[in-house]
């Protein structure tokens, strides 16, 4: 049965849009206090208005977290602010994908940056606090989710770099699962397939190409993905869900 996050702080990165967004909805919903983490201040502070309108608090936090220092002082404005961290989701992230002769290295590097390095940084940042907050948790648990793909199971033409970050989060997630469980921490991944976000959109003609592969399919809602993160989160101390993959119905 599902609990609630009475009580507990949650922090999101990509919280600005897409699965970030919905997912910062849906844990305050469910009670949690929550950090909005993005670049993108002014689509944040719509977003503290919205949390605080079902009942919540909310902190924004404007920060690019491919600075090592910017995770930190992120982890330091949490903790100013609530005391405690109980559960981090990294939903930032980012997908350039072409044809490798013609993509520019920049994005590669952007890529790698966003979607690895930032998440390393966060969670390297968050990890002593989360095990403290776990003896004062009403929930005797912490929980890091840590947002993955499909790509981050199987590699695809032209989708290279972007498959080797994905794959990296998840070959991560599953390692740091292994070394924190025995301290009540637990690690989860959730790779969605085709997604109605931003991310398509990141770069010109992007989805036309996964069309191709996919066909036509009714993509997954944000929220549809955040619900997984929900579930994940709101376990019984008992239950850790390591891993879920979401795909659309129509998606082969």
């Amino acid at each position: 049965m599902a609990e609630r996050l009475d009580n507990t702080v949650a922090l999101v990165t990509g919280a600005s849009s897409g699965i970030g967004k919905a997912t910062a909805i849906r844990l305050a919903s469910a009670g949690a206090k929550v950090v909005l983490v993005a670049r993108r201040i002014e689509r944040l502070k719509e977003l503290k208005q919205q949390i605080e309108t079902i009942g919540s608090e909310a902190l924004l936090i404007e920060a690019d977290l491919t600075s090592a220092e910017a995770a930190s002082e992120a982890i330091a404005k949490t903790l100013a602010q609530f005391g405690r961290l109980d559960t981090l989701i990294n939903a930032a992230g980012v997908m350039l994908n072409g044809p490798s002769l013609t993509s520019p290295l920049a994005e590669w590097e952007q890529m790698v940056d966003i979607n690895l390095k930032g998440l390393m940084y966060i969670t390297k940042e968050a990890l002593p606090h989360l095990i403290e907050a776990v003896a004062t948790s009403p929930r005797e648990v912490a929980d890091v989710v840590n947002i993955s793909s499909v790509g981050g199971r199987f590699a695809t033409s032209q989708v290279a770099i972007y498959n080797a970050t994905k794959f990296g989060v998840t070959a991560a997630s599953e390692a740091w699962r292994q070394e924190f469980t025995k301290q009540s921490v637990r690690f989860s991944v959730v790779e969605p397939g085709a997604t109605d976000t931003e991310l398509f959109e990141q770069k010109e003609g992007q989805w036309e190409g996964f069309k191709t592969m996919f066909g036509e399919v009714e993509r997954l809602h944000a929220a549809d993905v955040a619900e997984a993160v929900a579930y994940i989160v709101t376990n019984p101390r008992r239950v850790a869900i390591n891993e879920i993959v979401i795909r659309p119905t129509d998606q082969v």
